[in-house]
């Protein structure tokens, strides 16, 4: 029928696709402010590692990493690389102390201290169960390395802290007494996942094993100058300031010099262990585990500083305190393959990459 000489005809609509109702609207709202966020933290994280890559620190362990690599015949006396760690544990100790005494005591460092406990305690599990699935490593390997990852890399803390510092954002003090909390929940738990698993384990050298991991000249170092500067507070550091705080980057840069040639040359040593799944392990793994540091400190409120520390110590792994327990107790164990994990693949994507990351995440997250 022509138009104008009858009634007109409406013609029935399709129903709008749910994508254009109401709910579909705000999903896609969502979407878009999720792709913004994430498109911020990225752009965050490159600034912030563009910013870290060109730190003298990073550069320093990239001049060791390669000068390793390259078979260089540049090394530290074992005395003086024995001294940089000593001067640094102490240092980032004492002043961890001074913190405590200045603020005082709280709830919030029980807690923080708790879930530092309850993350090196569980993370194990997760690495573990992570590298069963993921590479060919015997029960007793998987256990090792898995409690090297319960652990924590005090070198990567003071990194950590650093950065922070550089970037004029705060932390609690007190996180330097969460880091040597978590050294030793980790090896329990890999002991107790060997009993379960049938792995070997020597249980006949108890109380060795505890002496490795109570009296460990690092955690009694660091624990000690916590202790020290809580005791003398400000009036403590005014006196020694000039030795803990003006020297404290330079001797950072010469000891993560000589860190990097360490882990330059463990990387060549053991090139046939770390490859594959184990390779990816390496990698994978920090980023879960700052996860979980970061829900544990969203947990408890953590500052941004602290949020990023613990983070930090989430992710990181033990070369230090860990081997020499498991030399003890998985004496069986390979410690090519743990040790150059931890030192060779974790620790420089937690020093160049990860630590960026962890802070641009959280400050996208908790603001600042």
């Amino acid at each position: 029928m022509r138009p104008g000489n009858g009634p007109t005809r409406t013609v029935p609509q399709p129903p709008r696709p749910a994508l254009f109702s109401g709910q579909g609207l705000a999903f896609v709202r969502a979407g878009t402010t999720l792709a913004k966020t994430w498109g911020i933290v990225m752009q965050d994280m490159l600034t912030l590692a563009a910013d870290n890559l060109l730190s003298p620190i990073i550069l320093c362990f990239v001049l060791g990493l390669s000068a390793a690599l390259a078979r260089s015949d540049l090394t530290f006396p074992e005395a003086i690389a024995k001294g940089m760690s000593l001067y640094l544990l102490f240092a980032i100790g004492f002043k961890g102390g001074v913190a405590v005494a200045t603020s005082g005591m709280s709830l919030q460092l029980g807690l923080s201290l708790l879930v530092g406990v309850v993350l090196s305690a569980l993370i194990p599990f997760l690495a573990f169960a992570m590298l069963r699935v993921m590479t060919r490593l015997s029960v007793t390997d998987a256990a090792a390395v898995a409690a090297h990852y319960g652990s924590i890399s005090i070198v990567t803390f003071v990194a950590g802290s650093s950065v922070l510092e550089a970037q004029g954002i705060t932390f609690e003090g007190y996180m330097v007494a969460v880091a040597a909390a978590m050294e030793a929940p980790a090896i329990l738990s890999a002991l107790w996942l060997i009993s379960r698993t049938g792995g070997s384990a020597d249980t006949d050298q108890g109380g060795h094993l505890w002496r490795e991991i109570m009296l460990n000249g690092s955690i009694v170092l660091l624990v000690g100058a916590f202790a020290i500067g809580w005791i003398t507070g400000p009036d403590g550091k005014a006196e020694i300031d000039a030795f803990i705080t003006a020297p404290f980057k330079g001797v950072l840069c010469l000891f993560l010099l000589d860190m990097g040639l360490v882990a330059g040359r463990g990387l060549r040593q053991a090139r046939g262990e770390v490859r594959g799944g184990v390779l990816a392990f390496g990698l994978v793994m920090p980023l879960l585990g700052a996860s979980l540091g970061l829900m544990g400190a969203m947990l408890i409120g953590l500052s941004l500083g602290g949020a990023v520390l613990l983070m930090v110590l989430a992710a990181s792994a033990s070369y230090i305190a860990v081997p020499a327990a498991m030399r003890v107790a998985l004496p069986a164990a390979n410690p090519a393959v743990s040790l150059t994990l931890a030192l060779g693949v974790t620790f420089p994507f937690n020093l160049t990459l990860g630590i960026p990351l962890y802070l641009a995440v959280a400050s996208a997250i908790l603001g600042g």
